[in-house]
């Protein structure tokens, strides 16, 4: 996997027991997609000025060990199982200074139109999203 990006847990990240809650993960997995796209130089909203859209569809997270309020946290990104017109990005989470595995995960999205209908990914955008 590519590290594309870091975040440094915020206080207002955390629950009352010092832990990052669990929907922030699903953040930072779109913090993880979103520069991974940069990364093969494009932008999300470069990719909606096209008219088409990748929702996610379906998500999945397996919680490994507990991210606590000001670690520095890697995401790593890969995309895998690319389809006609559907993709998952693969992400990894881990603590900077240990590089313990805090959470992994994927993302599946469908490529949508502007009327919200699925439709195929053009060939440049399939090439882009290529692992």
């Amino acid at each position: 996997m590519l590290k594309v990006a870091q975040v440094r847990v915020l206080y207002a990240d955390t629950d009352q027991m010092g832990v990052v809650n669990n929907v922030v993960y699903l953040r930072w997995f779109e913090i993880g997609r979103a520069e991974w796209i940069r990364m093969r130089g494009r932008t999300y909203k470069d990719i909606e000025k096209t008219g088409l859209m990748m929702p996610v569809v379906e998500a999945h997270l397996k919680y490994r060990e507990p991210a606590r309020y000001d670690d520095l946290i890697h995401v790593e990104t890969e995309t895998d199982d690319l389809r006609a017109a559907s993709v998952k990005f693969k992400y990894e989470l881990k603590r900077a200074f240990d590089g313990a595995l805090l959470c992994e995960g994927w993302t599946q999205h469908a490529c949508l139109n502007s009327e919200g209908k699925v439709v195929r990914f053009p060939d440049a955008l399939l090439l882009m999203l290529r692992p």
